[in-house]
């Protein structure tokens, strides 16, 4: 194809149509802040080290012996390891279109140049398959992941052709090369499957975006269709895990691999919007409705089952028990940003922010060296610091590890913190709309030439307070639309415009959803949005068995944690040894959260019959305040026990 590249925002997503247009990265910038620190660590620190991990694993590596003719002699990591290669490659993208960071540019080529010696003449790029010696093209397509790993580099070449239109590296190319090759071997009247991982259908579409190729979306469009006709084999979780048993547009809830099935979601979206499909579209929400009503943890965090890291049944979120992957939140987000762009509901910005803080957030170490790949919300055991050195099994949630067998979760962090700009805010035909709250600096047009132009001061969510101060004067009869998203949990918000020049202010309640402010904004105006951040109690539907009888904390949008290295004072040594007070509510004093526990009385003998006391015996006991940390903090202080839930004394 002769290829041609669309003007588009520089952001990862950019539908064709929908409510809202996002705001990228030349539009939007964060300047600091609980977001900002997070970013330039990321950039600092984290890309890196997932450098240094992908060359000592022999991951980077593998493309060398491909392009060397060697392999399969010395290939290192699992069949779908090139894809964190590509993941890595969209997070310098979006890494350097936000800094300009020339070291950055040159790593980034240097990685593309080693791709592109591997990619074969008609296209193809695996290091797994393809070779003597290796099994056959597309031959397994339950557990190969080639598809999967494809969709991740034609994101990372839109991420680059977005940050840096027309760049001469070639990674653009290269992906064109592949996305021909697959419309050839997938389309209509050629090789009737799907991949057993989901994830080209979202690269495939945003490639058709970032082309204007209408084949790529086409194919997009017939894999999303072919989920859910029983393609794939069965396997003993059943077809669910795929998302291969029930067709995506009869589906009633997101259902098997957690991470698969958010990243179908995602690409069904994608096509849905594209195409003009409104029967898909609604489905979808209705999916998103019941699978944050009955299947995601207060974290949104997504994942109940261990074995095949899937969603449970409806209630089914054991606390203990809590898989919640790390990549799983990532795409959550994804799915839920398309929503937003599509319609405007500002609960799929509620859900993205209670996921970003308790989810993404929670992932990486302070230095961002080390992640969490699963993310429970009740430890019972301390951890095990892990080795530096070494590579971890990828279901340990005890502490954080440096790598993983299955490395997944540190470079899908990686490529989120760097984009995160670009998940701030919209705009439509009139006006512009803030989702989430960091510090940072707003320029853009609206269609009709009107200019928005603004700052966000804020130390949220360490407070609730939003200041957003005009930078420009707009003509008396140009007014525009500032809407501020107000937080479902934000109940007795207050809404402050004050215009330039001492007038007086004017302030108003606003209510859970969003609040709106029309004007010809002068320079100087500000609105200031007041967010209740008292620290609240939340208390679980009683249909989800495993945590009746239990309360959790949170403030604004960060869920709290008890951690046993703050019940010194309680004379307990386990969280298992505590619980609340009876009518206890959580109070702050010295930047901390504070609640009060008993310890639990009882026989803790190994020959005690556990069915009497517990809970009970903590009736008469004095109550002690300790204090709780958010919980993406949780496990920084060294080994602990610790929980979300914590059950009321009785």
């Amino acid at each position: 194809m002769t290829m041609q590249t669309t003007t588009a925002p520089q952001a990862p997503v950019a539908p064709a149509h929908g409510r809202l247009r996002p705001l990228g990265q030349q539009e939007v910038r964060i300047t600091g802040g609980f977001w900002g620190e997070r970013q330039a660590v990321n950039g600092r620190n984290t890309l890196a080290h997932i450098e240094s991990r992908l060359e000592s694993e022999g991951w980077l590596g593998n493309f060398d012996r491909a392009a060397a003719g060697t392999l399969p002699e010395g290939r290192r990591g699992r069949e779908f390891s090139d894809s964190e290669v590509y993941k890595y490659l969209e997070a310098l993208a979006w890494e350097i279109g936000r800094t300009d960071d020339v070291d950055l540019e040159a790593r980034f080529r240097a990685v593309v140049d080693r791709v592109a010696a591997a990619q074969e003449a008609d296209g193809y790029l695996n290091t797994h398959f393809g070779r003597e010696g290796q099994g056959a093209r597309w031959s397994h397509l339950e557990w190969g992941h080639e598809l999967y790993c494809l969709g991740h580099l034609f994101q990372a070449a839109v991420a680059r052709e977005r940050t840096r239109p027309g760049a001469d590296d070639g990674l653009l190319a290269i992906a064109v090369r592949a996305a021909d090759l697959v419309c050839a071997e997938f389309g209509a009247g050629a090789r009737d499957g799907i991949c057993g991982h989901a994830e080209v259908e979202v690269g495939l579409a945003e490639l058709a975006r970032a082309t204007g190729e209408p084949r790529y979306l086409e194919q997009a469009r017939v894999f999303v269709e072919r989920h859910g006709r029983g393609t794939l084999g069965d396997i003993e979780w059943g077809r669910s895990y795929f998302q291969d048993d029930v067709p995506v547009r009869e589906a009633t809830a997101l259902r098997g691999h957690a991470v698969r099935a958010n990243y179908l979601a995602a690409g069904a979206a994608d096509v849905a919007v594209d195409t003009g499909d409104d029967e898909l579209l609604d489905a979808l929400r209705g999916q998103w409705d019941r699978t944050v009503a009955r299947r995601t943890y207060i974290t949104g965090g997504q994942g109940s089952h261990h074995q095949d890291e899937a969603f449970g049944e409806d209630w089914e979120l054991p606390a203990d028990r809590a898989y919640s992957e790390t990549c799983a939140g990532v795409g959550s987000v994804m799915f839920s940003w398309r929503l937003l762009l599509a319609g405007g509901d500002p609960r799929h910005a509620d859900l993205i922010e209670r996921t970003l803080y308790n989810v993404v957030a929670t992932s990486p170490a302070p230095d961002g060296r080390s992640f969490f790949y699963a993310n429970t919300l009740h430890q019972r055991v301390p951890g095990v610091p892990a080795d530096e050195d070494a590579t971890s099994p990828r279901a340990s949630s005890s502490l954080r590890a440096p790598w993983f067998e299955v490395s997944c979760c540190p470079p899908n962090v990686a490529r989120t913190l760097a984009s995160l700009d670009a998940y701030l805010a919209t705009s439509d035909d009139d006006g512009v709309q803030l989702h989430q709250y960091a510090p940072a600096s707003v320029d853009t047009t609206l269609p009709d030439g009107r200019i928005v132009a603004f700052d966000v001061e804020t130390d949220y969510p360490a407070s609730g307070r939003i200041r957003v101060t005009s930078r420009g004067d707009a003509a008396p009869d140009e007014p525009w639309t500032l809407t501020l998203r107000v937080p479902s949990w934000a109940h007795g918000a207050r809404l402050r415009l004050t215009p330039a020049g001492g007038s007086r202010a004017e302030e108003r309640e606003a209510e859970p959803g969003r609040v709106e402010i029309r004007r010809a904004f002068r320079a100087g105006d500000t609105v200031e949005l007041d967010l209740p951040m008292t620290p609240r109690i939340s208390s679980p539907d009683s249909r989800i068995d495993a945590i009746r009888g239990c309360v959790a904390i949170e403030r604004g949008p960060e869920v709290y944690a008890l951690e046993s290295v703050d019940l010194a004072t309680a004379g307990a040594t386990d969280v298992a040894d505590v619980v609340l007070a009876p009518g206890a509510r959580p109070s702050e004093r010295d930047g901390r959260v504070w609640i009060d526990v008993m310890s639990v009385g009882g026989d803790d003998s190994a020959t005690a019959w556990p069915y009497a006391g517990g809970v009970a015996a903590a009736r008469d006991a004095a109550s002690v305040s300790v204090p709780l940390v958010p919980y993406h903090e949780w496990a920084e202080r060294g080994p602990s026990t610790m929980r979300v839930w914590i059950p009321v004394a009785t």
